[in-house]
């Protein structure tokens, strides 16, 4: 009797401690968006749900530490990292993925290209983005705050980051709402598997 081989759920731990932080957790790309997050950062547990809930991955994660920027760029570091492992050699990917999300009067597009090649780019645009000296509500989280974690994203998932911000005439937290948003649909089109795909996405034959 044959058997369907059951499809193999790609996750990874989450683990980074330094004398500056001490994170844990798990990330399952194959998820259903269910997400347990605990940062110290009301606007990045906020942002990282959305994140999670709009990707369809299942995301724990726990961080403590000293200082802000401490902690917001390892979560980066360590949340990246995760995804690179889940990935494995990244056979039959879609690879590429593009998102664009409204958040009331903010129009966000994010483009993924998981390539190997870590790149953070905001792309030019006749739009001004009123809000990115703002603060995240009553909090001092700032646009710079969650740049810097994704800085730290890319660069260790490997993967390059474009975004566009169409309009940007509302607060920041309606724009970082949109960009998180985008970034989950986008990064959950580009980590499916394409079943036609035999093998990795590049000509190479590999991506780093």
């Amino acid at each position: 009797m044959w058997f369907k081989k059951k499809k193999k759920t790609r996750k990874a731990a989450i683990n980074r401690k330094t004398n500056e932080v001490d994170i844990k957790g798990e990330l399952v790309i194959d998820g259903a968006g269910k997400a347990s997050i605990i940062t110290g950062f009301e606007p990045l547990n906020h942002l990282l749900t959305l994140f999670s809930f709009h990707g369809l991955f299942d995301l724990n994660l726990k961080a403590s530490g000293d200082l802000q920027h401490h902690i917001i760029e390892d979560i980066g570091i360590a949340l990246g990292k995760a995804f690179k492992v889940a990935l494995g050699d990244k056979s039959g990917i879609n690879r590429y993925g593009s998102f664009s999300a409204t958040m009331d009067k903010v129009v966000v597009e994010a483009n993924i290209d998981i390539s190997g090649r870590p790149v953070l780019q905001r792309a030019p645009s006749l739009q001004k983005a009123n809000a990115e000296n703002d603060t995240f509500d009553d909090t001092n989280f700032k646009f710079k705050d969650a740049e810097e974690f994704l800085e730290a994203f890319v660069q260790h998932a490997g993967l390059s980051l474009v975004y566009i911000i169409k309009s940007g005439e509302g607060d920041l937290h309606h724009l970082l709402e949109a960009l998180f948003k985008a970034m989950g649909k986008a990064l959950d089109y580009a980590t499916q598997i394409d079943p036609r795909r035999k093998g990795v996405p590049s000509t190479k034959g590999i991506i780093d």
